[in-house]
């Protein structure tokens, strides 16, 4: 299936937290961009370099635990090229998430000697966290300040307003709405956001973004995809193939292609289908 489906989705509430960045980005000192691994480039907002300015950058890979180790490796050093500082981690599980404190203080550290210069002695480090929605920022903001405070969950658009969070005895965060834009110029990557759930599955055609997707792994990851449905080598992949192994049927015998269209974006998002990066660095 090639046929790429128009995908258009701008809440109201994200006009509003446009604003509410442009209204706070004056208060902090640094901006920690929560990108996820498989989709590094297609999950950054384009219009957050022309928010933050030039405030230092903190980009974390995150989901890295569901990417292709090697492709993320590439990313990562892509990223440090242009100057972020830049840490792979996975924030259900924990995994590097604990890097962050370091990294700031870092990339802070003329921030820091400048307040010393001044005669400025501690003093609250602010860090804006920002990212599209579904892309685990209350769950890295939990990870690090181990109090539960912000809403989690496995859907977009579940922090709705600002709030910080005191993360150490000098950083706080400064925890914020995930932002989609109005208009995706680039079909493939309104796609790739659709196959890992950062829009809502009910304003999508799910058959087609799932055909799409298995398209995809058969020509990226085809022992992946064949492994986990039980496809011989040279067996054609489609939704119907795998309702029927997967023995998904409805009345009359017919497959359920719904059904397996569902199973395949479950099993991607959560991993079950293995490692899988949908881009690499040019």
């Amino acid at each position: 299936m090639n046929n790429i489906p128009d995908i258009q989705w701008f809440p109201g509430h994200m006009t509003k937290t446009r604003r509410m960045i442009e209204a706070d980005i004056k208060t902090v000192d640094a901006v920690a961009e929560i990108v996820d691994a498989r989709i590094p480039e297609s999950s950054r907002n384009p219009i957050v370099n022309e928010l933050t300015g030039n405030k230092p950058r903190i980009l974390l890979l995150n989901k890295c635990d569901y990417a292709d180790d090697a492709v993320t490796a590439k990313w990562a050093e892509y990223y440090k090229k242009q100057g972020y500082k830049t840490i792979i981690c996975d924030c259900r599980s924990g995994k590097n998430v604990k890097a962050f404190i370091p990294v700031v203080r870092s990339a802070l550290s003329d921030v820091l000697a400048k307040r010393r210069a001044k005669g400025f002695v501690g003093g609250t480090l602010r860090v804006m966290v920002l990212g599209i929605p579904n892309v685990g920022k209350s769950s890295f903001i939990n990870r690090l300040s181990g109090s539960g405070k912000t809403k989690t969950a496995d859907r977009p658009g579940v922090t709705r307003g600002k709030q910080w969070v005191v993360l150490d005895k000098d950083i706080e965060l400064l925890d914020t709405p995930g932002i989609l834009w109005p208009k995706f110029e680039d079909p493939q990557a309104a796609l790739k956001l659709a196959y890992t759930g950062a829009i809502k599955d009910d304003v999508l055609d799910i058959y087609e973004i799932a055909g799409n997707l298995v398209s995809f792994l058969d020509n990226n990851y085809p022992a992946y995809i064949r492994q986990r449905y039980k496809l011989a080598d040279d067996s054609p992949v489609d939704l119907e193939i795998i309702a029927r192994k997967r023995g998904m049927l409805v009345s009359g015998g017919e497959p359920d292609t719904m059904r397996a269209a569902a199973a395949v974006l479950d099993e991607f998002r959560s991993g079950k289908l293995g490692k899988i990066s949908l881009e690499r660095p040019l």
